[in-house]
Order: C-alpha cells, then sequence, then structure tokens
C-alpha cells in the first residue's frame, strides 16, 4: 500500500504521516518548504504539483489525503476583519489546492484504484452555523461539495472520495483548548480511511465515524 499526504511538515498530517510510518507502510509527505525527506508541493500551484506528479513517475497511489490547509481568519472581527486576501489565499489552499493535487495525480490514483481522502471540517456543515469563521467555513463547505462532486465522477473509474472533519484537535492550528489529541484524531482517520470504498464514495464522516449533515 503507498500513501501520500498533502501537508505533513505539521499537526494532523505529520501525525498521520508518522502512524502510516510505524505501520511499515509505504507513505510519502509533502510541504510547501520541505525538510527532510518530505517532498515539495505548494497546493496553490499548478505546475507545482504536475512536477511532484513527475518526481513519483507513475507510481501507483492507494491512498491520497489532501490534508494542507489554512485558517487565516481565525479571531477576525466582522466589523474591520475578513480582508480579501484572507479569502483568496484560504481559497486558494483549502479549495483549489485539493482540485490541483487530485487533478495532477489522478493517474497515479487510477494506477492503483486508489482512494482520495479530503480533510474538511464539521464547521462546513451547513446545519452547524454558529457564526463567525466565515472564512474557514465558506472554505471547508466549498471542500466538501467539491468532494461530494469529485465522488460522482470518479466512481465509474473505481476511485472513491470521502470528506472528513478530524476533530477538533490540540494542534498549532486547533489550539491547546482543543478537545482530543492528535493520536486519537490520526486513529479515527485512519480507520475511516480503511473502511472508505465505492459503496460509502461521497460520504461526509467524523474521525469517530459519525455521519455529519452536509
Amino acid at each position: 500500500m503507498t500513501i501520500l499526504i498533502t501537508g505533513a511538515n505539521r499537526g494532523i498530517g505529520a501525525a498521520l504521516l508518522a502512524h502510516y510510518r510505524h505501520g511499515g507502510t509505504a507513505a510519502f509527505g509533502t510541504a510547501r518548504r520541505p525538510e527532510g525527506d518530505l517532498l515539495p508541493l505548494d497546493v496553490t500551484q499548478p505546475d507545482s504539483a504536475k512536477e511532484l506528479a513527475r518526481r513519483l513517475n507513475g507510481l501507483p497511489l492507494d491512498l491520497l489525503v489532501c490534508n494542507a490547509g489554512v485558517y487565516a481568519d481565525k479571531g477576525q472581527e466582522l466589523e474591520a476583519g475578513y480582508a480579501a486576501p484572507l479569502w483568496a489565499k484560504s481559497f486558494a489552499v483549502n479549495v483549489t489546492g485539493v482540485f490541483l493535487s487530485i487533478q495532477a495525480l489522478l493517474p497515479n490514483l487510477l494506477a492503483a484504484k486508489g482512494k482520495v481522502a479530503i480533510i474538511s471540517s464539521g464547521m462546513a456543515s451547513d446545519a452547524r452555523a454558529p457564526g463567525g469563521s466565515y472564512i474557514y467555513r465558506a472554505s471547508k463547505a466549498a471542500a466538501l461539495n467539491l468532494g461530494r462532486n469529485l465522488a460522482v465522477d470518479l466512481k465509474p473509474e473505481g476511485i472513491a472520495v470521502g470528506i472528513y472533519h478530524p476533530g477538533w484537535v490540540k494542534t498549532d492550528m486547533g489550539g491547546p483548548q482543543a478537545e482530543i489529541s492528535t493520536r486519537e484524531a490520526v486513529t479515527g482517520l485512519a480507520a475511516r480511511f480503511n473502511a472508505l470504498s465505492l459503496d460509502t464514495t461521497g460520504c461526509f464522516e467524523s474521525y469517530d465515524g459519525s455521519t455529519l449533515p452536509f
């Protein structure tokens, strides 16, 4: 089994990479500014995604985890915050970056009849709208919509697509007040990825296996 995880230099991405490698899985990670054996990938740049595909040289991918993401509007105030550049940056990473990664690596996924896991958020759900974090919520809702539509188009090709909420995790993004550890999130996510199939493609699930409202 071969796995590639975007945004694997910190947080959930780094923990997922360590989890799979610890279990003996051939796992690759990417970062915009890679260190160690991470592969270079700026998910906002089409040429960067194409270069990653060239580096992989047709390697079949059993699982692509689109994890790279930003929460650029954390703590912003409605009256004076949420500047236009924050919207552009967030959608470039959280939405366009997901699409460009999948598009560039589609031949690798097709070679293995692999799976795609998109890390979205429970904040993407229309049923969960307590206000605030407008940019992050909107971008993650767009990533959810993207994943649902990709699931339809890729199902005939044998590729399943799942969209996942990792939980409120104690990372730099989630903060120390978050509810769960990275270990708990990663263990749950790995189980969800393993269970993903063509029968469940298009699912929107939490790390704990619960189904989330769209």
